[in-house]
């Protein structure tokens, strides 16, 4: 058996039905907008998230129930690799149209039900249950797409053009992404804000069964991959997927470095860049919604070209050093970005920071993830849950002897979880809350943000290609879904729940980018090491 982990020269479509360039197009056309409506089904929820706390958690902390939120929202990306098992095994069983067909209804469906749901005041507990249900539902579908419709486009287009065909497909998360604010806009500036809580937030999942609807139209026309239908011609499909994909040497090698070595930087670039920019535009620095909608949507429109460019290049130069010079780039800048993204956005809130250093003093705090029944929150809960959701870095330390929580903001000492005297010496002090658009740098903070986007065009453009090549046709689909959503959902998914806990634990609004960092870092050393060039490999292997 030949592998396609071995470079080679690039393959000749003998023996293989002719594709033509109108069938090329089309395949691409049809994938791509398939997959950008799952990825905007997938998305209107993460963006959403942090409106979900008041309306899916009960009421008492604001941190712990945003937390809850994106705790939510990651469940969805924690199941997505065992989408990849089960769909990518029907995939290299059954066919790639078949499959990313089934995986899309799914997603569809279960995104009209969210549109559905009862709230927690209407139906208690049960509400945040149902809203786990559907968003395993999510991730499990979204698991099964994207390998699906990479392998597809992949397995029709011609050698030499690879990257640039492909990277279509990784353009639809910031395509679906850029709908979801649009929807989302639309509906938030119909509606007044009690209409929106109680229904107007409906909408946008609702819109999901139309989008279904288009997507089975579109993808029922398709055709199946013709190296799908020579390997089926000639019994050489794999009667085991799994197995031959994670069992068998050096196919589960490359699993394992495909993972550590391109899919989990990947994750935690595209999310930080772009996800957790927009939490952080909003939660943190307090920019209203509606101008980091903008932030973002112009990010998109403008970046996301960035990823055809970066495909296109890697069918001239290769794959694996740009997607290893992004890396490098995003471990060593993520941190003095966000910096700047902060004096571009509101420079009030760092100008009080650095005038005013706040510390906690306590011993009984909780590090809360996901609340529930059992959650208790301390007086230094509350304190911190103040500090946080006001965007506000400060330094934790032991207690004095006999008090509970003291903090200190300048040179004010308040004893005790007093909410509210500690936010009117906040307010004394200088503190302004809300980002002011007048002081706005418009200019530097579109430029922090593309950069960023530049940073997803790198290693999201060529990636795609890039596994498919890694790994031979018959489990092809099995093999490159499972490192790419172990990466994108487990480490690209649990970001920004995992980095607003970090700060929230720490008291540094920037603590949480130490995860990215370090996985970005992770990614290059492997890559540089152990990964080697696949752009001339032959893939009907």
């Amino acid at each position: 058996m030949s592998f396609a982990t071995t470079p080679g020269k690039a393959a000749s479509l003998a023996g293989m039905p002719k594709v033509s360039k109108q069938e090329e197009r089309k395949v691409i056309l049809a994938s791509s907008l398939g997959t950008v409506f799952e990825w905007y089904d997938f998305f209107i929820f993460a963006t959403l998230a942090p409106f979900f706390a008041g309306l899916f958690f009960p009421k008492g902390n604001d941190t712990a129930a945003l937390l809850s939120a994106f705790a939510t929202y990651a469940v969805g990306f924690l199941v997505r690799p065992f989408g990849a098992l089960v769909f990518g095994r029907i995939g290299d069983l059954v066919g790639r149209k078949y499959t990313f067909l089934i995986t899309i209804m799914v997603m569809g469906l279960a995104t009209f039900g969210t549109g559905l749901l009862p709230s927690f005041a209407a139906i208690g507990w049960t509400a945040p249950i149902l809203l786990v249900v559907l968003r395993l539902l999510q991730g499990l579908a979204l698991g099964g797409e994207y390998g699906g419709a990479a392998t597809y486009v992949a397995e029709h287009a011609p050698a030499n053009q690879r990257g640039r065909a492909t990277s279509w497909i990784q353009t639809t998360g910031s395509f679906g992404l850029l709908l979801a604010l649009v929807v989302i806009f639309i509906c938030r500036e119909s509606f007044d804000s009690a209409a929106f809580t109680t229904w107007g937030w409906r909408i946008p999942f609702l819109l999901s069964l139309v989008l279904l609807a288009i997507s089975l139209y579109i993808r029922l026309k398709l055709n199946e991959s013709p190296v799908f239908l020579r390997i089926k011609e000639e019994g050489r499909r794999s009667h085991a997927p799994l197995t031959e994909s994670f069992f068998h040497y050096p196919n589960n090698k490359y699993v394992f470095l495909a993972l550590f070595g391109t899919c989990s930087g990947e994750g935690v670039i595209w999310y930080t860049a772009q996800f957790y920019a927009l939490f952080f535009l909003t939660i943190t620095l307090h920019l209203d919604y509606k101008l980091a909608y903008l932030m973002i949507g112009l990010q998109l429109i403008v970046g996301t070209w960035t990823l055809v460019f970066f495909g296109w290049l890697s069918d001239r130069i290769g794959r694996l050093k740009i997607m290893i010079a992004c890396c490098v780039l995003a471990a060593l800048t993520f941190n003095p970005l966000f910096h700047a993204l902060s004096r571009a956005v509101n420079p009030d809130l760092v100008a009080f920071q650095a005038a005013t250093p706040i510390t906690v003093a306590a011993d009984n705090c909780n590090f809360h993830v996901f609340i529930g029944p059992w959650s208790h929150f301390t007086a230094c809960d509350q304190v911190k849950d103040l500090l946080t959701k006001d965007g506000l870095s400060f330094k934790s330390v032991r207690a004095a002897a006999g008090q509970e929580v003291t903090t200190t903001i300048g040179t004010t000492v308040i004893e005790g979880a007093n909410i509210a005297k500690i936010a009117a010496t906040l307010k004394d002090a200088g503190y302004k809350g809300s980002a002011d658009p007048a002081k706005i740098n418009w200019p530097l903070a579109l430029l922090w943000l593309w950069i960023m986007m530049i940073y997803v065009g790198m290693i999201y453009g060529p990636i795609a290609a890039y596994l498919v090549e890694l790994f031979p046709a018959k489990i092809r689909y099995t093999s490159m879904s499972l490192p790419y959503h172990i990466g994108n959902g487990w480490f690209g998914g649990i970001l920004p729940l995992l980095a607003t806990a970090l700060v929230a634990w720490s008291g540094d609004i920037y603590y949480g980018l130490w995860f990215p960092i370090i996985v970005a870092a992770m990614n290059a050393v492997v890559a540089a090491l152990f990964l080697h060039e696949t752009k001339d490999v032959d893939i009907q292997t």
